[in-house]
């Protein structure tokens, strides 16, 4: 049974002892709440689902967003965004209890950054208070008594991918107006390979290995490392580039290629302001499909873990299947 006495005038502290677990204790101002909470606790014991609230309710949602801050993100090649993530969580969540934190908050959250980013965004920040609230529970043993409230939201509907190609004359009028030859040798490693932008600027000329037409990528966004092969042009664009025997192939970081990539399609230059340098990603999967390549195949050139993913990012062209068709 519960022990409950009164303290002062207003404070009733409850404390449960029962084997096999740790005494409870805790304390309420009012005498209806001490012993609903006694109740509870002693059924979960009589049950066998009894799960310690105390780190819970003593721990804050922005003191473990702090830690996997310090401790994990620096792992995560997502560092910089996440960090971001992390502020938006935290201006949301951060003065509740882990143990108070609930589906409901989450979904009300959801719905509010909703009517200010996108929904791809808002899927992100959702991932990331998951991952955040797993590590508390799985790795930092603070046992969420609920179990995690993200589990229990629906996510909102992926947007629509983008299904803009590329074709050869729009890239060689975006290629013909850069001012940059770097520009000019990534562009075609992006279209010929499918790579990311981060890929591009991580190769390195000792993973280059021309006479096999491979290139190593050590650091990849799913942290996989992987072997791309390269065709004819892309070794032709990287010897005409200027081989050298060790060190970054390119100087230009992601968000300075993206830049040049943006200065290239203005409409004073190539006039093709609506063409972003991922759309290259995209055209590069799609051309892959269409060269006969199977899903396996093309999976292991662009690092699609995912089929969902890899359709995504492939738009066939009508025309061409129509070829296909007897």
């Amino acid at each position: 049974m519960p022990t409950i006495r009164k303290r002062g005038d207003a404070q009733y502290h409850v404390q449960i002892r029962k084997r096999g677990y740790p005494t409870q204790t805790k304390t309420f101002t009012k005498e209806a709440d001490a012993r609903r909470w006694a109740t509870i606790i002693e059924s979960e014991m009589e049950r066998g689902v009894f799960v310690s609230r105390c780190e819970a309710e003593a721990t804050l949602v922005a003191d473990v967003l702090e830690r996997y801050a310090a401790e994990v993100l620096p792992t995560k090649r997502s560092e910089k965004s996440d960090r971001s993530r992390i502020k938006t969580l935290a201006e949301a969540f951060g003065n509740y209890r882990l143990a108070t934190l609930s589906s409901s908050q989450v979904a009300k959250f959801r719905d509010m950054r909703l009517n200010v980013v996108s929904s791809q965004s808002v899927i992100h920040e959702l991932n990331l208070l998951n991952r955040v609230l797993k590590a508390a529970s799985i790795d930092w043993g603070i046992a969420l008594p609920g179990g995690l409230p993200t589990a229990q939201v629906r996510k909102p509907s992926r947007p629509r991918g983008r299904d803009r190609r590329v074709s050869n004359e729009e890239l060689a009028s975006i290629i013909q107006a850069t001012e940059s030859d770097e520009l000019r040798t990534i562009l075609i490693i992006a279209v010929e390979t499918g790579m990311r932008r981060g890929e591009i600027a991580e190769l390195t000329w000792e993973g280059i290995n021309l006479a096999k037409q491979t290139a190593f990528i050590p650091k990849t966004k799913t942290d996989v490392p992987r072997m791309v092969p390269l065709s004819k042009t892309a070794v032709k664009a990287l010897k005409s580039f200027g081989t050298k025997r060790s060190g970054h192939i390119f100087t230009m970081q992601p968000e300075s290629m993206s830049q040049a990539f943006e200065r290239a399609c203005a409409p004073h230059r190539a006039n093709l302001p609506g063409v972003r340098f991922h759309d290259l990603r995209h055209e590069a999967t799609s051309r892959l499909f269409e060269k006969g390549l199977n899903v396996m195949e093309v999976a292991a050139i662009t690092g699609h873990k995912t089929l969902d993913m890899l359709k995504r990012y492939t738009h066939l062209r009508a025309e061409d299947l129509a070829k296909k068709l007897k």
